[in-house]
């Protein structure tokens, strides 16, 4: 038996209990190993910009979930994703494959620390990331209070290849194409997309950038802990370097219990 929408609440099995169908609306594929999709919100969920949520598809009488980064704000009427391609992922692979009307499954109780509520006040935000890592981001850049709380925001996103940039371009360009954010995003908001393969206009990794000194020429200045705030969202070797370069320049890591200087994502899609 198919499980879906139409499914009548008793007639679900154990393992389906408490998730939330929702139809997917819109299927991107940026390059052969990253894609984003669009589904229907939910009326009653609440999450705040930055967060992730449990989703994936049914599984026989069971749902296949892993933890993807919300990447819509949290204003926004549908959700958005934005994931790797793994050909041989227990979910990727077969997640990969969606199109329009299709129906994923959602456990509706989105958590996560790249908030605003886990950092400390500041005047810059400093978001780190690789790959899909952006997806946290893509929520937090579009949201109002961003730019309610910090006078300039720094987006880096490093991957492989130029055409895996493509994502962090479009949403600067959506920004700027937008009906209410030109006016709160100002001139705030700033992207540094570079390669690490494909030979482009900035290559190298940005923990290479942070301890050679491109950041600091790039962006005007090195990580200062009394006036930077920084989330960090990739590998988690990315992290691991990250939270140390973080560390030696004396900040201290944030959560949503005690709010820091610095803060990173520990969820992964296979």
């Amino acid at each position: 038996m198919t499980y879906t929408s139409a499914t009548p609440i008793d007639d679900l099995p154990k393992g389906l209990k408490g998730v939330v169908f929702l139809k997917v609306t819109s299927v991107r594929h940026w390059t052969d190993r990253t894609f984003s999709f669009t589904c229907e919100r939910p009326a009653t969920l609440r999450f705040r910009s930055g967060e992730f949520a449990m989703i994936g598809l049914v599984n026989g009488e069971k749902a296949l979930m892993r933890a993807y980064s919300i990447a819509s704000p949290a204003w926004e009427e549908e959700l958005e994703f934005y994931s790797i391609k793994v050909d041989d992922g227990p979910l990727t692979s077969r997640l990969q494959h969606l199109k329009v009307g299709d129906e994923i499954v959602m456990r509706a109780k989105p958590v996560g620390t790249l908030v605003h509520d886990a950092l400390t006040p500041g005047k810059r935000l400093i978001m780190f990331s690789t790959g899909t890592g952006i997806a946290p981001f893509a929520s937090v850049i579009r949201d109002p209070e961003t730019y309610e709380k910090f006078d300039e925001v720094i987006l880096t996103q490093t991957c492989r290849d130029a055409g895996e940039l493509d994502y962090g371009h479009h949403l600067i360009s959506q920004i700027a194409e937008h009906e209410f954010l030109p006016e709160i995003v100002g001139d705030k908001l700033r992207l540094i997309a570079t390669t690490t393969r494909e030979t482009s206009g900035a290559m190298g990794r940005m923990t290479d950038w942070l301890r050679d000194g491109r950041f600091a020429d790039a962006t005007g200045a090195a990580l200062d802990p009394a006036t930077d705030r920084v989330m960090i969202c990739g590998s988690m070797e990315m992290l691991r370097e990250h939270k140390q370069i973080c560390e030696d320049a004396g900040m201290r890591e944030g959560s949503n219990s005690e709010p820091g200087d610095f803060v990173i994502e520990k969820a992964f899609v296979d």
